[in-house]
C-alpha cells in the first residue's frame, strides 16, 4: 500500500493494483480491441472489390492503429483512466501523485503500450510489470501513473459506547479542553485495536491515556482499564458533540421560521 500526503496534511491510502489484476485487465482491453479489429477487418474485406490494393493497406494500417492506439488513448482520456478491462478487474489508472491522468498521460501510454503490449506479445510489458513495486508497465514508467484498486473492501464500523459502569463519571466530567488531535488518535486507536497485537494494544492505550488524562477532569473511577476509558472519553465526547449540533440546528429552525412569519418588506 502506498500513500500521499493532501495539502490539508492528510494521508491518504492507496491501493496499487496487484500484477494479477493488471493482467486480467490488460487481457480483456486486447480481446476488445482484436475483436473490433477483426470486425473493421471483415468490413473492408467485404468492401475491398471496389477498393484497389493500395486504399486496402492503408485502410488495414489505419484499423490498426484506431483500434490499438487510438481509441485506447481517447477512452483512457475521456474517463480519466477507465476502460472496460479496467472497469472489469476494479482499476483506474492515475498518476504517481494519485491525481487523475489527462490526455498526455494516455498519449504516451498508448504509444509505449502498442510496443510492449502488441509488438512484442505483452512479453515487454510482463516483463517490466513483474519488477516493478507497483506492477507498472513500460507505459506507467515514462508517462508517471499506475493502475489502483477501484473496488477496496469496506472496513466494518466500530460502534463505541460509554461503558455502563463509566456513564456517570463521563456524563460529569470535563472533556472540553482535548485537542482535536488527540481525539483523533485516540479515535483512529479504537478503530485499529481490534487488528493489533494485545501487547502493542495495550502500551498504546496506556500511552494515548495518558496523554488525554492531562485534558479531562477528575480522574475516572479507579479500576478503570485505558481502554474503557479511551472509549468513555472519545464516546462521551462525541455525544457532546452531536447534541450540540442538534441544538444549533433547532435554534436554526426556530430562527428561520420567526423570519418567515415577518410581514413582507419590515
Amino acid at each position: 500500500m502506498s500513500s500521499i500526503i493532501t495539502g490539508e496534511a492528510v494521508v491518504l491510502e492507496l491501493r496499487p493494483a496487484s500484477f494479477a489484476a493488471r493482467a486480467l485487465g490488460l487481457v480483456l482491453d486486447v480481446l476488445v480491441n482484436v475483436v473490433l479489429l477483426v470486425l473493421i477487418l471483415f468490413g473492408i474485406t467485404a468492401a475491398a472489390q471496389d477498393l484497389d490494393d493500395a486504399a486496402v493497406r492503408a485502410l488495414s494500417l489505419l484499423s490498426i492503429v484506431f483500434c490499438f492506439v487510438i481509441l485506447p488513448v481517447a477512452i483512457e482520456t475521456l474517463t480519466r483512466g477507465l476502460s472496460l478491462g479496467k472497469l472489469a478487474a476494479g482499476l483506474r489508472v492515475v498518476r504517481d501523485d494519485g491525481g487523475a491522468i489527462r490526455f498526455r498521460h494516455a498519449v504516451i501510454r498508448g504509444l509505449t503500450g502498442f510496443l510492449e503490449i502488441y509488438l512484442t506479445f505483452g512479453g515487454l510489458a510482463i516483463g517490466v510489470a513483474l519488477f516493478n513495486g507497483r506492477s507498472k508497465r513500460l507505459g506507467d514508467i515514462l508517462a508517471g501513473t499506475y493502475a489502483l484498486r477501484r473496488r477496496v473492501p469496506v472496513e466494518a464500523t466500530v460502534r463505541v459506547n460509554v461503558p455502563p459502569q463509566l456513564q456517570g463519571w463521563a456524563g460529569a466530567a470535563d472533556i472540553g479542553r482535548i485537542p482535536d488531535a488527540t481525539a483523533r488518535r485516540a479515535t483512529q486507536f479504537i478503530r485499529q485495536a481490534g487488528r493489533m497485537s494485545p501487547l502493542s494494544a495495550a502500551g498504546m492505550a496506556q500511552s494515548i491515556a495518558t496523554e488525554l488524562a492531562a485534558h479531562v477532569a477528575p480522574p475516572p473511577p479507579s479500576g478503570t482499564s485505558p481502554e474503557q476509558y479511551l472509549a468513555a472519553v472519545i464516546a462521551e465526547r462525541r455525544n457532546r458533540e452531536l447534541a450540540q449540533l442538534r441544538q444549533s440546528r433547532r435554534r436554526n429552525s426556530a430562527t428561520a421560521e420567526r423570519l418567515d412569519r415577518l410581514p413582507f418588506g419590515s
